[in-house]
């Protein structure tokens, strides 16, 4: 159920989110691809929380509703997995094993590397390298979720009327995703060391990957729902209204120098502080890039911001810019929500091959 064997067929980019069920699928148009449909459907609080799903039927409904708003006829789909119950660990294997005696394999070397009972977990492999000339063995990547936190997704997606064809992990998405965006990077723009900001309503995600891998990840509790309360106290709105009104705009005159541009220069301030921390863990000391994802780089002049404070070019994630879009697809809500889609087109991206 993990994402090594890749479908042919086409397949749905569906992530949930803490706040949002949001759905993708994407075709392949000679070596392009093309959006034929997309769209984000809110989740009510609670059905998620730290990764994990709380609500199995809240969250199929909401599944079956973004499905019925997007008009898309797919019905299988990729969905990923992530937090503390996941764990990828590269291994050295003999060399030459045929795929039953790899798997057998796996499930001794997994019992040594997996700190759950392996009756709790699901598992999946992939060779990464053939074998050197001088060594018998190859690197494999190996996989695991915990199988009530695989069932959950899954059992959520089959609620929604959608088949669990991929249940992918939430860093290999971002590879997929970051891998795509870095083709329209900035002429000069190395990507050899590129970071990401995933700015999501309640916490942060903030990943470096060398060599379109991601070798360093940590969450903070930082997100847009901060900006939503600070609204909600300083002009008495309820939480709804507070929601309403940041995404529609009908604030008063005094939001953006007072609420606005300091929530902004936190996010600077987060980002900052998550780059000391890897730096400080690891012998990296220069950033080639960040990017900026999340519905929160969406926000004006943030990049302006951001890049001038880290001494780091910032751009935000955007892996539509060169992509075509189907006349469906209302592409100025598209290239608004595209920030906040990287895991998403990630999981829809599994459809190719």
């Amino acid at each position: 159920m993990f994402p090594f064997r890749k479908k042919s067929a086409p397949i749905l980019g569906i992530d949930i989110s803490e706040t949002a069920v949001k759905l993708l699928e994407l075709s392949e148009r000679g070596s392009d691809y093309q959006v034929e449909s997309y769209a984000v459907e809110p989740l009510a609080p609670n059905s998620v929380s730290e990764k994990t799903i709380n609500d199995i039927e809240q969250v199929g409904e909401t599944v079956a509703l973004v499905v019925d708003k997007s008009g898309t006829k797919t019905k299988n789909a990729a969905i990923c997995v992530a937090g503390s119950s996941v764990i990828t660990k590269v291994i050295s294997m003999p060399s030459g094993l045929s795929d039953e005696d790899m798997e057998s394999q796996i499930q001794i070397e997994a019992d040594q590397h997996i700190p759950f009972p392996l009756d709790q977990v699901s598992i999946d492999f992939e060779v990464l390298d053939e074998p050197q000339e001088d060594s018998e063995n190859s690197n494999v990547l190996l996989a695991a979720a915990r199988s009530e936190i695989v069932d959950n997704v899954v059992a959520s997606l089959e609620l929604g009327g959608l088949r669990a064809k991929v249940v992918d992990i939430e860093a290999f998405t971002i590879e997929n995703t970051i891998e795509l965006i870095a083709k329209n990077f900035p002429s000069g723009i190395s990507t050899d060391v590129i970071a990401v900001a995933d700015i999501g309503s309640r916490s942060t995600t903030f990943s470096v990957l060398e060599n379109f891998k991601v070798t360093y990840s940590r969450e903070e509790a930082f997100g847009g729902m901060q900006l939503t309360e600070e609204i909600q106290r300083r002009y008495s709105l309820s939480i709804e209204e507070a929601a309403l009104a940041k995404k529609q705009g009908s604030l008063p005159e005094d939001y953006e120098p007072e609420v606005l541009e300091p929530f902004k220069e936190n996010i600077a301030s987060e980002i900052s502080r998550a780059l000391q921390f890897f730096y400080s863990s690891s012998q990296i000391t220069d950033i080639d890039i960040l990017i900026l994802a999340g519905g929160c780089a969406s926000i004006s002049g943030l990049v302006d911001m951001v890049e001038p404070r880290l001494e780091i070019k910032t751009i935000i994630a955007n892996p539509f810019s060169k992509m075509h879009i189907s006349s469906k697809v209302n592409k100025k809500m598209l290239a608004n929500d595209a920030p906040a889609l990287m895991i998403a087109c990630g999981l829809a991206m599994r459809g190719k091959g």
